[in-house]
């Protein structure tokens, strides 16, 4: 008895294995997006969504006033030690913040700047990865990051920054990708938000016009 049902059972799976079986719902089925397209401008998007999550946004329309806003920012908040391996990104800046850019005692400085690979309007992420000068770690052990991208960019969704990766680096992807969305948090205990537990605790992005 058992093996007749067994044997049963086992034609049928066949015979379903052999038949196409048409899909209940086709329109589930697809690459088309969840979520609405945009309605607004890219950068108004990341602002509303990046500030949501307690980051600090300032856009910059060129190079002149990203070396204005930048500098003026470290020099109000008194960061003394500023970290970083991209210096190609800053743009000519005083020579009071010069002096304060080091490249050791990542732990121990006050701020950490980085590039990035793309900006995420619709979540508000910034994207990073391990191929960039900074590394893995840059953004991850300063107390805080600050972000420096241009207008090229920011794309829309997550699917367009991971097309822009594939664009950018084709087969040969880094070992490391990374969506960072907003400062570090957690609510594991007692259901309270606390900020900056496995990563910084203010994340700016600076965005310049490009």
């Amino acid at each position: 008895m058992f093996t007749t049902s067994k044997e049963n059972i086992l034609k049928k799976i066949r015979k379903a294995l052999s038949e196409s079986t048409p899909i209940p719902f086709p329109k589930s089925e697809g690459s088309d997006s969840v979520y609405q397209p945009a309605s607004q401008e890219h950068e108004v998007e990341f602002a509303e969504q990046f500030t949501r999550l307690q980051g600090r946004f300032v856009f910059c329309i060129n190079q002149q006033e990203l070396a204005f806003q930048l500098s003026s920012l470290i020099l109000k908040m008194d960061w003394h030690k500023v970290y970083t391996l991209e210096p190609g990104l800053l743009p000519a800046m005083p020579a009071e913040f010069t002096a304060r850019l080091v490249k050791e005692d990542l732990a121990g400085c006050d701020v950490s700047i980085t590039g990035c690979e793309a900006l995420v309007a619709r979540t508000g992420s910034i994207v990073m990865s391990a191929a960039q000068q900074s590394g893995r770690n840059t953004s991850v052990y300063a107390p805080v990051h600050i972000c420096i991208a241009f207008s090229k960019q920011l794309v829309y969704d997550v699917k367009d920054a991971l097309q822009l990766m594939k664009d950018r680096y084709g087969e040969k992807l880094p070992s490391l990708i990374t969506f960072a969305t907003g400062p570090s948090r957690t609510a594991d205990i007692e259901k309270t938000l606390v900020v900056g537990v496995h990563g910084p605790k203010e994340v700016y992005v600076f965005l310049v016009e490009s």
